[in-house]
């Protein structure tokens, strides 16, 4: 198997959110991989720019840090579907897809969904976001670096004939990176793209790590709908996979995120985590992480959870207090 490390460059509207195309805020105008070996060797490259159908100036920011003209992309640009096709098939059959940071495949989908293509990536599409291996190696797993920073920290040669932000040149800086951190110490923590939902039940994701589980819920109407369902809300160890009782009940720690406190009779204290998201579609996912905690991490859902009941109950006095006077009225 090989990695197919790659990066894309866009171009947005020049004249911000008034000028926006729906369904694609983004047009790729560049994409550039190496591919790897199974031992991390560099072993080919693709580059090729692409001739803009939809923003056909480029806005000040992305020629500032590109370098691109819109000349130059006329010129040298070949139409996106037969880039795209020349990507995935230069891509070959058995490989496994790795970016810097969670946005290039999306906008990838995107694009080709916008130009009538087929979606060749089976579900769920799983790659490697490095930006976040690398964080979990040498940072608190939170922070993102960028990748020049990752290249400097690493000792890395940079060459002036390959300056950052050209997509081939950032696909070959972060196939570098990966080639000099210890990968086989993350490799196990994959990331999952979320343009792509479940749409049923039995599509839905669940993902385990060495120490939290993720699930992926297929789409819903609204954020209450999610939160009734049964499979939502369910907490299982995520060591001994044993569903559990809950100490907390699920609570709103704001609009879209929920907690709940459980405790494994064999693991301990468990947190469970739901981050509501809006997919592509307008409607709602879920995405529940489960992790074992101590008791002072579990102190701090106690003390989250009585802050929303504080809340909820300074809304409903006032919600109560303005119907009384519309009464008086």
């Amino acid at each position: 198997m090989n990695y197919i490390v790659f990066d894309l460059e866009w171009n947005q509207s020049p004249q911000g959110k008034e000028g926006m195309v729906e369904h694609i805020p983004f047009e790729i105008i560049e994409i550039g991989a190496v591919k790897l070996d199974e031992h991390l060797r560099q072993v080919d490259e693709f580059h090729q720019l692409i001739l803009p159908v939809v923003y056909l100036q480029l806005h000040y920011k992305i020629s500032e840090v590109t370098h691109l003209d819109i000349e130059s992309l006329r010129r040298e640009g070949i139409p996106f579907v037969q880039a795209a096709r020349q990507f995935l098939n230069w891509c070959g059959e058995d490989f496994f897809l790795v970016t810097w940071g969670s946005m290039d495949i999306t906008e990838l989908q995107r694009n080709m969904v916008y130009h009538h293509m087929a979606l060749p990536f089976s579900m769920p599409v799983l790659y490697y976001d490095l930006q976040k291996l690398y964080s979990l190696l040498y940072e608190d797993g939170k922070e993102k670096l960028s990748l020049d920073q990752a290249v400097e920290a690493l000792e890395i040669a940079v060459d002036e004939d390959r300056p950052f932000h050209h997509a081939l040149d950032d696909a070959y800086y972060t196939g570098e990176v990966m080639g000099r951190m210890d990968f086989e110490r993350v490799k196990e923590f994959v990331s999952m793209d979320y343009y792509q939902l479940p749409q049923t039940e039995k599509e839905q994701v669940y993902l385990r790590f060495p120490s939290y589980t993720k699930f992926v819920s297929r789409e819903f109407m609204t954020k209450e709908e999610a939160m009734a369902d049964r499979q939502v809300g369910t907490v299982m160890c995520c060591q001994c996979r044993r569903t559990l009782r809950k100490k907390i009940r699920w609570f709103a720690a704001n609009a879209k995120l929920y907690l709940c406190l459980a405790n494994c009779p064999e693991h301990g204290l468990v947190q469970g985590k739901i981050r509501v998201k809006k997919a592509e579609s307008g409607n709602v996912f879920v995405i529940r992480t489960v992790k074992l905690v101590n008791e002072e991490q579990a102190e701090v859902i106690v003390e989250k959870r009585d802050e929303a009941r504080k809340k909820r109950t300074e809304k409903n006095k006032i919600k109560r207090q303005a119907k009384k006077s519309r009464r008086e009225d």
